[in-house]
């Protein structure tokens, strides 16, 4: 197909269509920025911070990926009905709940998406059904697949609506002999009507129930349901950045809040004097204790805790942290979280943030609350979309 324009001079200007490098891209609307060139998709997004946070301190260029492709290690597969009642598995139309059938996946890691099409044609043999959202019927609702990069690990999460797997044990076993990569399997009971895609019980079907993988030079056990970054390439370079704009003498006394499996505060144990992690995810605190015993961070603490109730009981009983590291949702911090974070005064702040609209959010309240941006670093997560990590330092006035 072939579109013509006209310049400033009347001349007539022939350009043909490219066609795109995702043959769903137009449908699914996951990734924004599939055909646009890797350098003008860094431009955009450091534009994008910077008139968000330019206004509070500096903005050092944009952190770029050196090969972006297949980078997320963690894929969720929405498992459904076609119009013949027949399985089929992919993502939703962004804004929507309509399934696109997507086979592989740009962003995706390539074992992932053999993994998942794996369990979709092995769905008859074993009569199971996809789940039907418009009436609750069927069995399978979610495959998510995590893999590990520097151990090679991969767990299987079903996400099903029983308890019971049919022929689960003919299954799991045609199901690992057909990907031996696979390390263990988790079943995931999920039978709420509701958008999240976890449920609150689990079940171990093959393996230990968790994977592990190294970030930094530490070891993590990653469960099902506990946060773990989807980039770890470009998490190292986050993490980093993160540590060195803290600027550690040793003889600090930190807080990881949000802290998940206690990845930022693990990492930073060897630098200071004691380490605080709070986290109100019973499963991520579970996995962080483990974690610091397993790198042996004997100054590491954690605590199962609100983030800003735990800093709120802190300021009371009249102890003082150093620093405070925070890596919030998408969402943000919360203002209780801010009002407790100022109130304990911390002489540094290091914020990461996935979102920075909530960012400039948060930085108008803490600049106005005695606290100075001093720096901050764009970190390219997530190529080929619109999303942008950055971490800020600030300091207290």
């Amino acid at each position: 197909m072939k579109r013509q324009f006209r310049d400033n001079t009347g001349k007539k200007e022939t350009k043909e269509k490219k066609r795109s490098r995702c043959p769903v891209s137009n449908r699914c609307g996951g990734c924004t920025m599939i055909d646009v060139p890797y350098d003008e998709q860094l431009l955009a997004k450091q534009a994008h911070v910077q008139e968000l946070i330019g206004g509070y301190g500096p903005v050092d260029p944009i952190i770029k990926m050196k090969n972006p492709d297949h980078y997320r290690g963690k894929v969720t597969s929405v498992f459904a009905r076609d119009r013949r009642q027949g399985a089929v598995c992919g993502i939703y139309r962004r804004g929507t709940h309509e399934v696109i059938p997507v086979k592989k996946c740009l962003l995706e890691d390539t074992r992932a998406d053999r993994i998942i099409q794996t369990v979709l044609r092995m769905l008859p043999n074993y009569r199971i059904k996809a789940y039907d959202e418009e009436t609750g019927s069927g069995f399978l609702r979610y495959v998510q697949v995590r893999a590990a990069r520097a151990t090679r690990q991969v767990m299987v999460t079903l996400v099903t609506t029983d308890p019971v797997l049919p022929r689960g044990t003919a299954f799991i076993k045609e199901l690992t002999e057909r990907h031996p990569e696979i390390t263990t399997v988790v079943m995931n009971i999920n039978d709420k009507d509701t958008t999240m895609v976890l449920g609150q019980r689990e079940k171990v079907l093959y393996g230990p129930g968790y994977i592990e993988d190294v970030l930094c030079g530490k070891r993590f056990r990653i469960s099902s349901r506990s946060f773990y970054q989807v980039n770890s390439l470009q998490t190292e370079k986050l993490y980093n950045i993160a540590l060195d704009l803290a600027g550690f003498s040793g003889k600090e006394r930190i807080l990881d809040a949000y802290c998940g499996i206690g990845t930022i505060g693990i990492i930073a144990s060897d630098r200071c004097r004691e380490v605080i992690c709070a986290e109100l995810n019973p499963e991520a605190v579970r996995d962080a204790a483990h974690n610091a015993q397993m790198n042996g961070a004997s100054n590491v603490q954690v605590a199962e805790s609100d983030a800003g109730e735990f800093m709120e009981e802190l300021a009371e009983d009249g102890e003082k942290m150093d620093i405070v590291f925070l890596d919030p949702p998408r969402s943000g911090a919360s203002q209780q979280f801010l009002q407790s974070l100022t109130k304990l005064g911390p002489s540094k702040v290091v914020y990461v943030s996935c979102e920075p609209v909530t960012l400039a959010r948060d930085l108008e309240y803490l600049t106005q609350n005695g606290y100075q941006m001093k720096k901050a670093v764009p970190v390219d997560m997530f190529p080929y979309t619109e999303g942008v990590e950055t971490v800020c330092l600030l300091t207290h006035n």
